[in-house]
């Protein structure tokens, strides 16, 4: 298969805000300018040891998944798809994001909303229904990538039929900040990232204003912020 361009549909802060200078900082990446921004200070981990447990996310940029990364189908071309993207963000306003908290996830830790957020997994539901027609089917080595073996049925419904097996009722709104971790480690990154995050001032909510999409070039190591499309704008 050639390789082609790989896409996704981001929560991305503004990128003049605190959160999205503490998730930037914390990957030692910002998606938007291609800077990499000096991490804070994470107790328990040394420069190398931190810029190897955020190596995995690292590769995506800060975000939160709406519409996870695929590849276009033949026929559709990037502007179908951003025409697509401006359509479904102005089905949409902007809204405030619950308050985060810093959790850890399985084996890797994360900002997640401290209270339900029926309005993010809305936009996620919008984004991964209204634009999965210009997706291209997952090849058999993507699939594997997913492991399937270890997903429930639902999952793997979901998986073949959106490209992704988290979506949906199995949709749980995240921004990861480092990849998985051994238990010793996981508790020490999570402690560190949590103070660091209260004390970065980005612990207080910030607002949803667009949808992201994100690019990732042929060969290229990590994706990059190509375009904002404002929510409720209108057409």
């Amino acid at each position: 298969m050639t390789a082609q361009r790989r896409y996704a549909v981001y929560v991305a802060p503004p990128s003049d805000g605190a959160l999205w200078r503490f998730g930037s900082a914390v990957l030692g990446y910002d998606a938007e300018t291609g800077d990499a921004p000096a991490a804070p200070d994470i107790a328990g981990f040394d420069a190398e040891a931190w810029q190897q447990a955020t190596a995995e996310p690292r590769r995506y940029g800060f975000h939160g998944t709406l519409k996870a990364p695929f590849r276009l189908a033949d026929g559709v071309a990037e502007d179908d798809l951003a025409q697509l993207v401006a359509r479904c963000a102005a089905g949409h306003h902007a809204f405030e994001m619950p308050p985060l908290e810093v959790r850890a996830i399985g084996p890797f830790v994360a900002l997640v909303p401290a209270v339900p957020a029926p309005k993010l997994e809305d936009l996620a539901r919008s984004a991964v229904l209204e634009l999965d027609g210009l997706r291209a089917p997952l090849s058999a080595a993507e699939i594997a990538r997913r492991r399937p073996e270890r997903l429930s049925a639902r999952q793997i419904g979901y998986l073949e039929a959106y490209g992704y097996p988290y979506v949906l009722d199995e949709f749980r709104f995240h921004m990861t900040l480092t990849g998985p971790l051994p238990e010793l480690e996981r508790g020490h990154a999570l402690n560190a990232l949590a103070a660091a995050f209260a004390a970065s001032g980005a612990d207080v909510p910030a607002l949803v204003t667009d949808l992201a999409l994100y690019v990732q070039e042929p060969g290229a190591p990590r994706f990059r912020l190509l375009r904002r499309f404002p929510l409720g704008a209108t057409q």
